[in-house]
């Protein structure tokens, strides 16, 4: 990784782990457009800016080192494409799609690997060097949080940073790759489990967040899952899944350099083909 790469990975990942009263100022912020009153609110603007300085000295939990600062894409080689199936489960409904992570360069190596998916190509936040599917995933799930809750993008994002950064037990897990069992890791949190506002969306309290990645599984991803759980906090009969799981790699044909035929020639000295 390049110093330049490393330094901005860095500082995105410090980001992503603001703790502290820097992460309570921020929360509060947040917090008043789901209808919670707070003086804090009216100081955060003085806070905010000290984010990152805040954040710089405090130690990244090993779940976000793990999701984020991790070349997941390390030994992929370049115009390699990396197949994921989208499942979104609401019984009796049900869903699927094909995710699509294109790894332009060797291991990632320029960041310029991209996300497609029914839609077309999709915009991540870029500069980490984790895979990309990861940010696809928990982007997709906090624009669908302020969708249905009608809450603000922002405060779901923190929710989902705080539990990260509260220090998650990472857990020994099986992969499977090619019907062939691998080692893997797990991460399980529960980001709005103890959130003083989840009485505004009671729905999702319990809601789970399950990724499990391995290093013998291209691109490093295995599972990642959101479940919401019925009546009772039951798992067993969840009322809507969403899985992005790894199927299979692809290795494509680098594009012809430009100028250069996309076949060869015939040999001069070829035989030709009688009339």
């Amino acid at each position: 990784m390049t110093r330049k790469r490393a330094g901005c990975a860095r500082g995105v990942a410090r980001a992503l782990a603001v703790r502290g009263a820097v992460a309570t100022a921020a929360m509060a912020a947040v917090a008043a457009p789901l209808g919670v009153s707070t003086s804090a609110s009216l100081a955060v603007s003085l806070v905010m800016p000290q984010a990152a300085l805040a954040a710089d000295t405090t130690p990244i939990a090993p779940a976000e080192k793990l999701l984020f600062l991790t070349p997941h894409l390390h030994g992929v080689a370049s115009q390699t494409e990396l197949d994921y199936s989208l499942v979104v489960s609401a019984p009796p409904e049900k869903s699927t799609d094909r995710v699509r992570v294109l790894v332009a360069s060797d291991d990632n190596a320029k960041s310029d690997a991209t996300v497609s998916d029914a839609s077309g190509k999709v915009t991540v936040p870029g500069d980490l060097p984790c895979n990309p599917i990861i940010l696809y995933f928990l982007e997709r799930d906090i624009a669908e949080m302020e969708q249905l809750t009608g809450g603000q993008r922002r405060y779901f994002q923190q929710r989902v940073r705080l539990a990260l950064a509260a220090g998650p037990p990472i857990t020994d897990a099986t992969a499977q790759v090619d019907g062939k069992p691998v080692k893997a890791r797990k991460i399980v949190i529960q980001p709005y489990l103890n959130d003083p506002n989840a009485a505004r969306f009671p729905k999702y309290t319990s809601k789970r967040y399950t990724f499990v990645l391995a290093d013998g599984v291209p691109g490093g991803v295995s599972l990642l899952l959101t479940e919401v759980p019925g009546d009772n906090g039951d798992f067993t009969h969840p009322v809507k899944t969403e899985s992005v799981s790894f199927e299979t790699s692809v290795r494509k044909l680098s594009p012809p350099a430009r100028g250069a035929p996309s076949t060869p020639k015939t040999p001069s000295n070829a035989p030709r083909a009688s009339r």
